[in-house]
Formats: C-alpha cells, structure tokens, sequence
C-alpha cells in the first residue's frame, strides 16, 4: 500500500504541476477564456491538493504506526476499504456516518 501511496502523490504532485504550466499559459488568454473553463481547472487543482494532502497524511500515519486505524472509533480500517481508498482515514462504518452528517 505504500507503494501505491507513493504512487499517487508523484501523480498529483505531476497534475498540480501542469496545472500551475497551464494557467501560467493562459495568464495571458484569459480575456478569451471562458470564465467556467477556468474554474473547473481551478476546481480540479484544489481536489488533486486535496488529495495530495490525504496521501501526505497516510505516509505519516504510515511512518507513526497509526496507519489502518480509524480516527474516529479506533479500530482497525477494513483491508479491503484501504485496497480501495488507501488514505482512509475512517472505517467504513465511520465514514458513513460522517456522510449522512453532512
């Protein structure tokens, strides 16, 4: 799992920086641009930080120890959750109740 961790942060990391080539590109078009083009780029860039910071966060646990356990209940994240999702920060029973808060 730490292979594929590392894997997605050098993915984002590459996606964040072609998106900062790109709108550094168009700095000068974007009286051309469409103004909804350029949030979606900006919006896309923010999901891939976020991402990236998840990634970040799941090394940590990795290195701490903490890895595989929710941070709610303390119990263990289900394997199959952390195949899927391996910067899970929540079982699957936890997260579910994070989302109907929501």
């Amino acid at each position: 799992m730490r292979e594929n961790l590392h894997e997605q942060r050098l993915f984002r990391q590459e996606q964040l920086r072609q998106f900062a080539v790109h709108s550094s590109d168009r700095a000068d078009d974007r009286r051309r641009t469409d103004a909804a083009r350029i949030e979606v780029g900006v919006k896309l860039a923010a999901s891939a930080r976020m991402v990236l910071a998840d990634v970040e966060a799941a090394l940590a646990r990795m290195d701490s120890g903490q890895y595989g356990t929710c941070h709610l209940c303390r119990r263990a994240v289900e394997r199959h959750r952390l195949l899927i999702v391996p910067q899970a920060r929540y079982c699957g029973r936890c997260q579910q109740v994070r989302e109907a808060g929501r």
